[in-house]
């Protein structure tokens, strides 16, 4: 049996799905994908990234909320890829739960975000995410969100 080709999105086709830009969308890239099942995301970690200014100057570390953040997208990319009408749509945090930071995150690194659907009914979805330095778990948590359609006249 023959393995499958992964499928991928490039940057251009994940701002096509989200609505987050610069400086807050945090997935370069999804590297494959198994629709409402799993999503594997990458970000590479910059040295040029704006919270570093502020985020421990003198010795950077990538923050975990930024983490969880690029874990959430990377779900995000899962869950709109499929839905027709996504211009009018936009999906919301509910909650986090067992929420873990292993290792710090620094300039340099490359993250790879492993996010798998726990539950999804309707328009709520559970998702456990796992996030990777080097194939090092470096932060784990669960978090859900609900898709919400946008009021009329409301862009995103």
């Amino acid at each position: 049996m023959s393995e499958r080709e992964p499928r991928t999105i490039d940057l251009q086709g994940i701002m096509d799905l989200l609505p987050h830009r610069y400086p807050i969308l945090l997935v370069d890239r999804i590297l494959d994908f198994e629709p409402k099942q799993w999503i594997r995301g990458l970000k590479n970690i910059s040295f040029n990234e704006q919270i570093f200014q502020g985020h421990f100057p003198s010795r950077p570390v990538f923050p975990g909320v930024y983490i969880i953040e690029a874990m959430a997208q990377t779900g995000g990319c899962l869950l709109l890829q499929e839905i027709e009408d996504r211009a009018r749509k936009v999906i919301y945090f509910m909650g986090i739960d067992a929420v873990k930071f292993r290792k710090p995150v620094l300039p340099g690194d490359q993250l790879v975000m492993d996010v798998k659907v726990i539950q999804l009914k309707g328009r709520i979805c559970k998702m456990r995410g796992e996030a990777f330095v080097e194939g090092q778990k470096v932060a784990e948590a669960e978090f859900m969100s609900m898709l919400m359609d946008l009021a009329e006249g409301e862009g995103r």
